[in-house]
């Protein structure tokens, strides 16, 4: 593998700080940078972050390498539950807050010595909380502008629930990009029978709120599109949230036809496997699932009924986020591995390149469906 960049002199120093729960996939990013840059076997550019906590379940950050002219990638999963750490003697799951605290402890111990720093936050936090209907905090914009305060000068995150909470930083760095081109990618070699075209296969949207990121893959797949709405109950609250009454189906026939659903996350599913179940009393052949991120909260039980029953087929999530072995090793489940393409902006960053190329997936997705057709 060649190094696209070699011709560029670094900003700084590469240094990519790995947050607790994100080794695996910092692992292999550093794999893909020391490939394409040579570097013998020896060498790293991941630092682990060091916050050790006290027992009260207070913490501090220590960097152990000095900070001086580094170009720093902070990666981190705000959403890995399967770190834990002790409080008065219980074992204590690390919350989004806690992960997010743990960055700005790591900021800090940097002392503001490094060149330049970049958050790498896969799922953005607080993403969901992006805009105020009543009397409510707005947490997302509030983290951003910390971050910035701080001294971060570009934030990376991927399907962003809201991109216009870039808003909250409109003269700062702020890059949301879309997994499409791994999602097809994956799909073509776990699915080798799926057909992209217009008689076999339909993208549809779960809401109105999801029809972005379905109408663009509809355009580079050239296919049908169709949509769900929510019909809430607006004078009841379950949960911090109002209730669905029913999910109403927009499009053409169904019929025979596969279907690819696309979200930008599985909560607890439930209105994924309802869309899903609708589908297949339409007639839909086979359901598939493009979501970004899966969160599962509420457990697996319920999608291995429904793969039981026929409803689904695959489902497809990154692995920007922590999954449980118990969900890796399920039938339904395909993991979708987006470090290298981490490795690729982390790289072209760092070079300070334009990364426009690697947001604009077209021409990588034409060129993979021309080679699948040829095929």
């Amino acid at each position: 593998m060649e190094n696209t960049n070699s011709t560029h002199a670094p900003y700084g120093d590469l240094a990519i700080v790995c947050m607790k729960g994100c080794e695996d996939i910092s692992s292999k990013v550093d794999y893909y940078l020391m490939q394409w840059r040579g570097m013998p076997d020896e060498h790293t550019f991941v630092i682990p972050a060091i916050c050790p906590r006290f027992g009260t379940g207070e913490a501090k950050a220590v960097f152990p390498h000095t900070a001086r002219g580094l170009d720093v990638y902070i990666i981190s999963d705000c959403f890995n539950y399967g770190v834990t750490y002790k409080m008065y003697g219980k074992e204590v799951p690390m919350s989004p807050d806690d992960h997010f605290q743990d960055i700005k402890r790591v900021i800090a111990s940097l002392g503001g010595k490094a060149r330049r720093i970049t958050v790498i936050m896969p799922m953005l936090y607080e993403g969901r909380q992006h805009r105020r209907s009543a009397r409510e905090s707005l947490d997302c914009a509030m983290a951003l502008q910390e971050l910035v305060s701080m001294g971060v000068k570009n934030i990376i995150t991927f399907d962003a629930h809201d991109p216009r909470v870039q808003n909250a930083i409109p003269c700062d760095g702020f890059d949301n990009i879309q997994p499409t081109y791994q999602m097809i990618k994956s799909m073509l070699k776990t699915i080798p029978d799926i057909k992209f075209d217009r008689d076999n296969t339909i993208i549809v949207s779960p809401d109105e709120g999801g029809m972005g990121r379905c109408i663009y893959f509809s355009s580079v797949l050239g296919l049908e599109l169709g949509m769900f709405y929510k019909r809430r109950n607006y004078s009841v609250i379950v949960d911090g949230r109002n209730p669905i009454e029913a999910h109403e189906f927009l499009g053409n026939d169904v019929k025979g036809k596969d279907i690819i659903i696309v979200d930008d996350m599985i909560s607890s599913g439930d209105s994924l496997l309802d869309i899903a179940e609708k589908l297949k009393e339409k007639g839909a052949k086979r359901i598939f699932a493009f979501t970004t991120f899966g969160l599962f909260v509420n457990g697996l039980k319920s999608f291995d009924d429904a793969y039981e029953k026929g409803i689904i087929d695959k489902i497809f999530t990154t692995n920007l986020i922590y999954g449980t072995d118990e969900l890796l090793s399920r039938d339904w489940y395909q993991r979708v591995d987006m470090s290298k393409y981490i490795a690729y902006l982390i790289d072209t960053l760092n070079h300070d390149n334009s990364i426009s190329e690697l947001l604009n997936p077209v021409d990588r997705i034409n060129n993979i469906l021309k080679k699948y057709n040829q095929k």
